[in-house]
């Protein structure tokens, strides 16, 4: 089936971070545990088909299992527990029914204004439900195994994984004084490299304010959006905040491209006075947005090779409108708008992603440097690292040669004469990749 083509490209395992998605690598074995799921559904070991279908949602760092996903067999009862951000979901199975719940908040710390979300929640949810027991209130799923099948069961479990993980971020931000449940499992991220996160924070608010300073007195309105949208994309997916960081930008950011009843400027307006609060964070306060977590699900809906490469092809419109009315300060900040766009808004397959996360590295060499990752540009010297942004293209789209048959490697097709040549060359490349399968 097509929906999991998202799932079973090779992908290739970052150090640190990123965005909202999965930062590790799938099990080598996941389209072949997921056969054995289908298969043993099939005959009805109902049991033996979730052990498989659990074990090809494992994930992995440097080959080794994040333990995102556990299991254990107890006479004709398979328990488990799956992590996705603040959320553990533990639940268990038999061969009649599956029962997942996770639970969020204490019954009696829950107000007025909380209930009302949590109700409208449940009319917002196709699988899962809330209720209320004596002590805590949660998130359950519960379905039998009738017909149960691999493709029936990823969906509920995705929704309560991540609708737990949303609404726990949810309620830590706007009802700050209720005491999250069951958050023992998250973890504490190096003190150093938030401090290095949070210069950065100021650092690229300074730039912000100097590249406003270059604008035109007037008619600059769009320009003042793609450097907003731009600062607050980078932000949310190269430092990855979570709580009332995250829930602020989100916020934002949807009511820029919803909201119909202002107009651009005042769309601006808000998103500056945003930018400014961020500037005036102290550290305690910054920090405070930042765990560290095991993850099972992407958040994104898959989306097409075709809409990103639509995507691509009305930037390069948007590029040529500003070459041609000689406003060319604002191309280099539309270059850096559009992997962030893409990183944010759509769900990429594992290889574009990757593709797209190297683009993201040679345009922001000082802050990955930074992390100890390798310089893929110098910009003192103009000069790319043109073996190891090769190396980079390669291995992805190497590594899924035998599945994509018309997928080709890019690297001697790149014009590296300048940052902005790179970039356009570099998303033209994107633009055109074939994943018709073999």
């Amino acid at each position: 089936m097509r929906w999991l083509n998202f799932f079973h490209s090779k992908t290739t395992h970052l150090r640190h971070s990123f965005g909202r998605g999965i930062n590790a690598s799938i099990s080598p074995k996941e389209e072949e545990l997921f056969d054995k799921s289908s298969e043993a559904f099939e005959k009805r070991q109902i049991l033996k088909a979730y052990e498989y279908f659990f074990k090809s949602l494992e994930n992995f760092s440097d080959e080794n299992s994040n333990h995102n996903i556990s299991t254990k067999l107890k006479d004709d009862k398979l328990e488990f527990e799956i992590f996705q951000g603040g959320a553990r979901v533990k639940g268990f199975v038999t061969n009649e029914e599956l029962y997942a719940e996770v639970i969020m908040i204490k019954t009696a710390d829950a107000q007025v204004a909380l209930k009302r979300y949590i109700l409208q929640r449940n009319y917002q949810l196709t699988y899962s439900s809330y209720f209320s027991d004596k002590e805590f209130i949660k998130l359950k799923l519960s379905q039998d195994n009738i017909t149960a099948s691999p493709q029936k069961i990823f969906f509920p479990l995705r929704e309560i994984s991540l609708t737990a993980d949303l609404d726990k971020e949810y309620i830590k931000s706007e009802f700050p004084d209720i005491s999250l449940e069951d958050m023992k499992h998250l973890g504490k991220p190096s003190q150093d490299e938030l401090k290095i996160k949070y210069d950065f924070l100021h650092l690229w608010i300074e730039e912000l304010e100097m590249k406003i300073l270059t604008l035109p007195t007037n008619d600059n309105t769009g320009m003042k959006s793609f450097l907003y949208l731009s600062f607050l994309f980078k932000v949310d997916y190269l430092l990855s905040p979570k709580c009332e960081i995250y829930q602020k930008i989100s916020k934002k950011i949807q009511q820029y491209f919803n909201d119909e009843s202002i107009s651009p400027e005042a769309k601006n307006d808000k998103l500056y006075r945003y930018i400014q609060k961020l500037d005036k964070l102290s550290f305690e306060e910054f920090r405070s947005n930042f765990y560290s977590a095991k993850y099972t699900f992407d958040p994104l809906e898959k989306n097409s090779q075709e809409e990103i490469s639509n995507f691509i092809s009305e930037s390069f419109v948007k590029i040529r409108w500003y070459k041609n009315n000689r406003y060319k300060q604002i191309i280099p900040t539309i270059y850096s708008y559009i992997p962030f766009y893409l990183l944010y808004n759509y769900g990429l397959n594992p290889i574009v992603k990757s593709l797209i996360h190297t683009l993201v590295e040679i345009q922001n060499p000082t802050y990955f440097k930074a992390l100890d990752c390798t310089s893929l540009y110098d910009e003192k010297k103009n000069t790319f690292s043109k073996k190891a942004i090769f190396a980079r293209i390669d291995e992805p789209i190497l590594a899924n040669k035998t599945k994509f048959k018309s997928l080709k490697t890019f690297g001697s097709k790149l014009n590296f004469s300048s940052m902005n040549e790179l970039c356009n060359s570099y998303l033209l490349q994107l633009k055109h990749l074939d994943f018709e399968e073999i």
